[in-house]
C-alpha cells in the first residue's frame, strides 16, 4: 500500500495568501505609489510654486503689459467713462482734466507698487504668512497728487478773480469758508462785488457747476453766468449751493469720506459689500495647506516606494536601474497629462468675464487669464520633463549594462546602487524643485520691462522733459511742465533737461528776456519782480532763462532725484545739464546732495560700446549726467555733444519741424530729438499735437531713417499732454524684439 501523499494534493499554493504571489504583487504596488506619489509631488509643486507666488502674478501681469494696457486701453475706453466720472464726481478738479492728466494723478510706479502689495497680501494669506486676509490701498499718494492738480487748476481762476499775478490761497480758503458758513445759516454770504472779464465769469462758472449733479447743470448756468458777469459771487455761490449740497451729495460725500478713511481704502469690506466671494480666498488658503501635507507625504512615500522598489526588483542590477528609470518616466508622463487634460478642461481661462464689462477690461481680463494658465502648464510640464530625464537616465543605463561589450569592465553592486540612488534622488529633487525654479517669478525689471534688460544704453529710447524744472506746480512763469521732477519721473520721464543758474542780478535780466523764449506778457511780470517778490538769493539754481520767472534749489532737487532713484533700483535717468555754472560748483553740489554712488562714468572714447541696462542696474551706477558745455573735470561729467547729436530746436510751429543735424554733428551714439515748439513761450495747445503717440513715432522714425541712427532722447514740453511715452515704449518694444 502506498503511502499517503503529503502537503497540497493541487500543488503549490495559488491563492491571495500564496507568499510567492505576495511577493510578485510588491514590486508592482512599489512601482504603481512610485508613478502615482511621484507625480502629486509634481503637481502639488506646481500649484504651490504658481498659486500661492507672488512672482507668478507679477510675471503674468508684466508678459500682458497690463500696466501699458491699462493707461493706453482700458482709462481711456468710451465704455468706462461711466464708471470714471462717478469716481470724480466729488473731486475739486473737472473730470476732463484728471482723466488728461490720469498719470500725474495715479503714476504708473504708484499703480504698480498698490498691485504688488495686494499680490503679496494675497499670496501671504494663502501661504499661511498671514493669519488674516486684509487688502487695504494707501490713497495717501493719489489724493497728494489730486490736491496738486487742483491748487494748479484753481490757481489761474483764484488768481483772475483777486486780480493778482500769483494766487493767495489762504485769502481765498478763508474767504470761501466764511461763505459757506453764511450759507450753512441760511443766509447770502458777505463777499464784495469783484469786476470780471467775459473770459473769467466763464471759467469761474465752469467750476462752480462741476460741483452740481451734471443733470441740473444746463439750467443753472444761465443763472451763474448773470451773476458772475454782473461780479456778483455771492449770487452765483447762493445759486449753487442748493444742488452741490443736496442730500444726495451729502451722503456720497460721507460715503466716499468713509470708504477713504483717511487716505486707506479697506479693499476688502468693499470687495464683500459689492457681493464678491472673499470666502472663495479662505478656501483656496485650506486648500494650499492640504496641499503642503501632501507634497510632504507623497515626497515621503515615494522615496519609500522607489526603495522598495530596488529591493524587491529583479536579480540583476541592471533591470533594477530599469525598473527605477521605468517608473519616474511613468510619473512624468502622467504629470504631463494631468497637465494637458487640465489645460484642455479649462480651455485657459479660470472664470467667465461678464458680458456688461467694458471690451478693454474684458480682453484684458481675458489675456491675463490665458496667460496665466499658460505660465501654469509650462511650470508642470517642466517638473514632468524632470522626471521623464531621470527617468530615461536611468533606463539608458541599465540597458547599457546589459548590452555592454565584454571588454567592459562589470560595475560593482556598490557602484550601481550608489547610481541609481543618486539619479533616482535628483530626479526626485528636481521634481519638486523645478517648478519654483523654472516656474514664473517676479521678472528683471530695466526701465519698467523685463525684455529690455539686454540692450544697451544707447539703444534703448527715454522720455526727456525739456526745462523740466519750469513746472506749474513750482510756479514758474511760462511754465514748460505741470508735475514737479520726481513726479515727472512717477509718470515715466527717464531724462531731464535742466538749467543751472547763480540768482542774477537786475543788471543780468535785460538780456536774458530778450530770448524769444519769453512772451512780452512774461516779461512785464518778471520786470516787476525784479527785487520785489523775488529778490537775489545765493547758492545754486535750477532756472529758465531768468531765475526770477521761476527758481528751485539745486541740491534738495538733486537730493529729491537720488532719493526716487534710490527707492526705484531698477531705473536709469539721464540728465542734461544747461550749464551756466562753473563745473567744479557742479560737481560739489552733486557730491553735497549724496549722489557720488549713483554717478555712472561714461567711456572716455565717445566711440565706445556702452553698457547694457542690466550692466548698469547691477552696478546700481544709473545715474547719467552731460553737459552742453563743459566736459569734467569730474570723469562722470561729460560733455554731451562728445556722445551725442541733436536736431534744431527752435520750431515756431509744427510744420517746421526736421530732422537736420544741429550741435553735435552727425554719427554719434546718442541722439537727441527735440520735439517741442518754441513760440514766444512753449505752446501747451502745439504740445497736444505733436506729443500724440503717432505723430512722436512718425517723427522718430523719420529722423532715424534721415539720420541713420536710433533716436534715444525724446525731448518734448508738457510731458503729460498727449501720449509721447506711448510712443517711446513702443519703440522700446520694438528695439528689445530685434535684439
Amino acid at each position: 500500500m502506498s503511502a499517503e501523499p503529503t502537503g497540497n494534493p493541487f500543488g503549490p499554493t495559488r491563492g491571495p495568501l500564496s507568499p510567492r504571489r505576495s511577493r510578485r504583487a510588491v514590486p508592482v504596488l512599489a512601482f504603481l505609489l512610485a508613478v502615482l506619489c511621484v507625480t502629486t509631488v509634481a503637481l502639488t509643486a506646481t500649484v504651490r510654486s504658481t498659486v500661492a507666488s507672488p512672482g507668478f502674478y507679477q510675471a503674468v501681469l508684466d508678459e500682458e503689459s497690463a500696466y501699458d494696457r491699462l493707461y493706453g486701453e482700458v482709462l481711456v475706453d468710451p465704455e468706462i467713462s461711466p464708471v470714471t466720472r462717478d469716481l470724480l464726481a466729488h473731486l475739486p478738479v473737472p473730470e476732463a482734466l484728471v482723466t488728461s492728466n490720469i498719470k500725474v494723478v495715479l503714476p504708473p510706479a504708484t499703480v504698480r507698487a498698490l498691485t504688488d502689495q495686494q499680490i503679496e497680501a494675497v499670496t501671504g494669506y494663502l501661504r499661511g504668512d498671514r493669519d488674516e486676509l486684509r487688502l487695504t490701498v494707501d490713497l495717501a499718494p493719489v489724493l497728494e497728487n489730486l490736491a496738486d492738480l487742483a491748487r494748479v487748476y484753481f490757481g489761474d481762476l483764484v488768481a483772475g478773480i483777486q486780480g493778482s499775478d500769483q494766487p493767495d490761497f489762504d485769502r481765498f480758503t478763508a474767504d470761501l469758508a466764511t461763505a459757506l458758513d453764511a450759507l450753512k445759516q441760511g443766509r447770502a454770504p458777505n463777499l464784495p462785488t469783484l469786476p470780471l472779464t467775459e473770459d473769467q465769469a466763464d471759467r469761474a462758472a465752469d467750476a462752480l457747476l462741476t460741483t452740481v449733479p451734471e443733470r441740473e447743470r444746463a439750467a443753472l448756468r444761465p443763472e451763474i453766468e448773470v451773476a458772475l458777469g454782473e461780479g456778483d459771487v455771492s449770487t452765483a455761490l447762493a445759486a449753487t449751493a442748493a444742488a452741490a449740497l443736496s442730500d444726495g451729495s451729502r451722503t456720497a460725500a460721507a460715503g466716499l469720506r468713509t470708504i477713504l478713511q483717511g487716505g486707506t481704502w479697506d479693499l476688502t469690506g468693499t470687495l464683500t459689500a459689492a457681493g464678491a466671494d472673499v470666502t472663495a480666498l479662505e478656501r483656496a488658503r485650506d486648500t494650499i495647506r492640504l496641499l503642503t501635507l501632501l507634497q510632504v507625504l507623497a515626497l515621503t512615500v515615494a522615496l519609500a516606494a522607489l526603495a522598495t522598489l530596488w529591493f524587491t526588483g529583479p536579480a540583476a542590477p541592471a533591470r533594477r536601474l530599469m525598473r527605477l528609470g521605468q517608473a519616474l518616466a511613468c510619473a512624468g508622463g502622467l504629470t504631463a497629462a494631468a497637465v494637458l487634460l487640465a489645460r484642455l478642461i479649462t480651455g485657459g481661462r479660470l472664470l467667465a468675464v461678464p458680458s456688461s464689462w467694458a471690451p478693454s477690461v474684458a480682453a484684458l481680463v481675458d489675456d491675463l487669464q490665458r496667460n496665466a494658465v499658460n505660465q501654469v502648464v509650462a511650470t508642470g510640464l517642466s517638473a514632468a520633463l524632470t522626471a521623464l530625464v531621470g527617468g530615461v537616465l536611468l533606463t539608458g543605463a541599465g540597458w547599457a549594462l546589459l548590452v555592454r561589450p565584454g571588454r567592459m569592465p562589470t560595475p560593482t553592486p556598490t557602484a550601481v546602487r550608489t547610481t541609481a540612488a543618486g539619479v533616482a534622488c535628483a530626479a526626485l529633487a528636481g521634481v519638486l524643485l523645478a517648478p519654483p525654479v523654472f516656474g514664473p517669478s517676479a521678472p528683471r525689471q530695466c526701465l519698467g520691462s523685463s525684455r529690455l534688460c539686454e540692450l544697451r544704453y544707447d539703444e534703448a529710447a527715454y522720455l526727456t522733459a525739456h526745462n523740466a524744472m519750469s513746472t506749474t506746480a513750482d510756479r514758474f512763469i511760462g511754465p514748460l511742465q505741470d508735475p514737479d521732477i520726481t513726479t515727472q519721473l512717477d509718470t515715466g520721464v527717464r531724462a531731464l533737461q535742466l538749467d543751472t543758474y547763480r540768482w542774477e542780478s537786475p543788471q543780468d535780466i535785460a538780456g536774458r528776456l530778450d530770448s524769444p523764449e519769453f512772451t512780452p506778457e512774461q516779461r512785464r511780470l518778471i520786470t516787476g519782480a525784479i527785487d520785489l517778490a523775488n529778490p537775489p538769493r545765493e547758492g545754486l539754481w535750477l532756472c529758465h532763462g531768468v531765475c526770477r520767472a521761476g527758481a528751485v534749489e539745486l541740491v534738495p532737487a538733486l537730493e529729491d532725484i537720488g532719493d526716487w532713484l534710490r527707492s526705484h533700483p531698477t531705473e536709469i535717468v539721464t540728465l542734461i545739464v544747461q550749464d551756466d555754472i562753473s563745473p567744479e560748483d557742479t560737481e560739489e553740489a552733486f557730491r553735497t546732495a549724496g549722489l557720488e554712488d549713483l554717478l555712472h562714468t561714461p567711456a572716455a572714447d565717445p566711440d565706445a560700446p556702452w553698457p547694457t541696462l542690466g550692466e548698469m542696474i547691477d552696478s546700481g551706477r544709473r545715474l547719467v549726467v552731460f553737459a552742453e558745455k563743459a566736459d569734467g573735470p569730474a570723469p562722470w561729467y561729460r560733455n554731451f555733444y562728445r556722445y551725442g547729436m541733436e536736431t534744431p530746436f527752435a520750431f515756431r510751429s509744427p510744420s517746421e519741424m526736421t530732422c537736420e543735424p544741429h550741435r553735435g554733428g552727425t554719427g554719434k551714439q546718442l541722439f537727441l530729438l527735440n520735439h517741442f515748439i518754441t513760440n514766444a513761450g512753449g505752446s501747451r495747445l502745439d504740445a497736444g499735437r505733436v506729443n500724440a503717440r503717432d505723430w512722436v513715432l512718425e517723427r522718430t522714425r523719420a529722423c532715424e531713417a534721415e539720420r541713420g541712427s536710433p533716436v534715444t532722447f525724446i525731448a518734448v514740453d508738457y510731458t503729460t499732454v498727449g501720449d509721447a511715452l506711448g510712443a517711446v515704449n513702443e519703440l522700446n518694444s520694438t528695439r528689445s524684439e530685434r535684439d
